[in-house]
């Protein structure tokens, strides 16, 4: 796992105070609202009010041209073609669109385009068998704000575009007859971070005119906004939470026969739902059909008005995200093997990692998972032939928008938004695209960003009652922008670990005082666990209220833990130094310093090894082992490597996991005469000496 920055929010005692008295919530709420920025007695108001509450759709440039546009096709009855997108956010966003353009007696069709064969987005096969087909008028969702060829080629033959879309646009515009994206800078629309399905939902508000029926609409509809905006991974708040809160309500009693079937399929059926099991369970199967099998099969599925085939096709795409996830893992491997047998490329600010072959439709969901490992930005790019394909994310603080926009002369096609992007290049390019992304990765000021632990409040363990779960659940639905709440136990003593679940998982106990907390530790064993009774230890926890016996008891989930006496923004310089030293980069003799260890660093290192017959874990617990030496992360990574340079020890490193094996050898070893030190050396100013001496173990 990578190294997190543990932040946690500032409690301002007497605003929470006052916060509680003007609005009759209870203080812990307060807190909980005040680490979101939510201060104002109205904007509280707001949060709880059962009524939802949507902005004036014409507030968004070109709104008024897209209606006007649509409504005279329907009029005309023109034939429209609903132009959407494989991921779940253009399915749910092409089913709305269609399904109410049909219901207002509108000759229209949809298209999604394949993955494999068509890419994201307007193609101009696809634009010219619509307009075989008689298509005057072509509506996309979720998508086209960056199709400026494409957009020509349909005007060239007479057929019309209007855009919706939510992705970033370029500083220039297709030539349509109306754009409607929330981030076009003309945009007056008060709420931006809309998902495709959001955006849309805003056309059809604005369809329906000055008399729009925002309650009956929503009872159409909120379903497939609600998964459409989960799926999308956009922030929860505003007018995206009211979406989301909507659809929950609707999704568990939905008449849509095709969701009701997908739902029995994912063992969801007459569960609660909530946004997070929404969005691990219904958005990967939709998911699926765009990155393994035909797309439009999710359309035909949410459209479905016969129980046969929902159940067929529910089926169908139950077994395909199963084949998905199998092939998600064969490429994860494959991109971890590629890091071990090309360890260098693990120092990079932003991991680009490529291969021949790779299932374009799953390499976006491999990129997450490395740049969760590794807590940096990743790309991964599938090349066959002449032609790659690449998808990415980031961690909060560096936009990978930005970072693919400064490499365009490189690519062919690129879109995205800061957290996430997609890009299209020549196979001869990939070593180039690498050494550029990188190069602008180096160019911004300060360091790269790390991933961050945000903990709400800390909380003592006499504080640990059954009403924390009823306020949390005040602040649903949960997701970006809107993180399910973590609580803070720190300084806790590590009393008992138990395996439970066929040693799959942990039972923990930790106590403060006279009082014991017990907790799971889901994914971990015991073997993996690396602290032992007696460490002191901060967690950070979430917390639930479930049925036990027939009464509710309190349920505490670990999601990380460290030690308490580690100092982690030490720890994230130290690990950022030594990455610094392994790309080669020129160092200063303050830097220096910071990473070459001197004869007593380097022999606590190799006792506090030794004492353990080995370590296997984050880099930083085995620095906190090793007690009052307090030698920094830099300085203790430089000596393992020496240490194995000269065959003391067998290493291994991913990250800042490292696996050490001792090597027991009665000779004496001058650590000195290292050709590793030697190099850090060389990079250090030319002709200062560092006055450090020869000296063994």
């Amino acid at each position: 796992m990578s190294i997190k920055k543990w932040q946690v929010f500032p409690c301002d005692g007497q605003s929470v105070q006052k916060i509680s008295k003007e609005t009759g919530i209870p203080e812990l709420l307060a807190v909980l609202l005040q680490a979101r920025g939510i201060t104002e007695p109205e904007h509280i108001r707001e949060l709880f009010q059962s009524e939802l509450t949507f902005s004036d759709p014409f507030l968004m440039a070109d709104m008024r041209q897209a209606a006007d546009r649509i409504l005279s096709a329907v009029d005309g009855f023109e034939k429209i073609a609903v132009y959407g997108d494989y991921d779940a956010d253009g399915v749910t966003s092409t089913a709305m669109l269609y399904s109410y353009l049909e219901s207002c007696g509108a000759n229209v069709l949809y298209y999604i385009p394949e993955r494999e064969g068509e890419g994201y987005g307007l193609n101009s096969n696809a634009i010219k068998t619509l307009y075989e087909q008689q298509v005057s008028l072509i509506v996309t969702v979720d998508n086209g704000i960056s199709s400026i060829e494409e957009v020509d080629y349909a005007n060239s033959l007479s057929m019309d575009v209007v855009i919706t879309d939510h992705h970033r646009p370029r500083a220039e515009l297709p030539r349509a007859c109306a754009i409607v994206d929330p981030y076009r800078a003309d945009c007056k629309s008060p709420y931006k971070d809309f998902s495709g399905v959001g955006v849309a939902f805003k056309l059809i508000m604005a369809l329906e005119g000055e008399d729009c029926d925002i309650t009956a609409l929503l009872d159409n509809y909120a379903d497939l906004v609600a998964i459409g905006t989960i799926g999308d991974i956009v922030p929860l708040t505003g007018e995206n939470r009211s979406f989301v809160k909507a659809g929950l309500r609707m999704i568990s009693r939905t008449d849509r026969i095709g969701l009701r079937s997908l739902l029995e399929q994912a063992g969801m059926e007459g569960r609660k739902l909530t946004s997070g099991n929404i969005a691990f369970t219904i958005v990967p199967r939709i998911n699926a059909t765009g990155r393994i099998g035909s797309p439009d099969r999710a359309v035909r599925l949410l459209l479905s008005e016969y129980p046969d085939e929902a159940g067929e096709l529910s089926c169908d795409i139950n077994d395909e995200n199963e084949y998905r996830r199998q092939i998600e893992r064969e490429i994860y491997e494959k991109a971890l093997h590629q890091l071990k047998e090309q360890p260098q490329r693990l120092y990079d600010r932003v991991l680009v990692i490529e291969g021949e072959n790779w299932h374009h439709g799953v390499i976006g969901i491999v990129s997450s998972r490395i740049t969760e490992q590794f807590g940096k930005p990743s790309i991964i790019i599938s090349y066959s032939g002449e032609e790659a394909r690449g998808s990415g994310r980031s961690i909060e603080g560096f936009s990978l928008f930005e970072a693919v926009r400064s490499c365009d002369r490189l690519l062919t096609r690129y879109g995205g938004h800061p957290m996430a992007a997609g890009l299209t290049l020549p196979t001869e390019n990939i070593s180039a695209f690498r050494k550029t992304i990188n190069a602008y990765a180096a160019s911004l000021d300060g360091p790269m960003p790390v991933p961050i632990l945000k903990i709400d409040c800390l909380l003592k363990p006499q504080q640990l009652t059954l009403d924390i779960p009823e306020y949390v659940r005040a602040l649903e639905p949960f997701g970006m922008g809107n993180p399910s709440p973590l609580f803070g136990l720190y300084h806790m003593t590590l009393s008992d670990i138990m395996p439970v679940g066929g040693g799959k998982h942990l039972r923990v106990t930790v106590t403060q005082g006279t009082a014991a907390v017990r907790c799971m530790k889901f994914g971990t064993t015991l073997e993996q666990f690396p602290y032992s009774p007696g460490d002191l230890l901060d967690l950070a926890v979430t917390l639930e209220a479930r049925e036990y016996n027939g009464k509710n008891t309190l349920s505490i989930y670990i999601k990380d833990l460290k030690r308490s006496d580690v100092d982690l923004d030490g720890v994230i310089a130290g690990f950022a130094l030594y990455e610094k030293s392994k790309r080669e980069e020129p160092l200063s003799q303050e830097e220096l310093s910071g990473l070459i260890p001197n004869r007593n660093e380097f022999a606590a290192v190799y006792r506090a090894v030794r004492a353990g017959n080995g370590f296997s874990g984050e880099a930083e617990i085995l620095l906190a082992k090793i007690g009052s030496a307090q030698i920094g992360l830099g300085k203790l990574l430089t000596a393992l490597d020496v240490l194995a340079e000269h065959h003391l020890i067998k290493m291994e490193k991913s990250g800042n996991i490292c696996t050490v094996e001792m090597i027991h050898t009665e000779k004496k070893v001058d650590l000195f005469r290292s050709n590793i030190l030697n190099h850090l050396y060389s990079l250090g100013r030319a002709g200062e000496s560092y006055g450090v001496a020869a000296n063994d173990v």
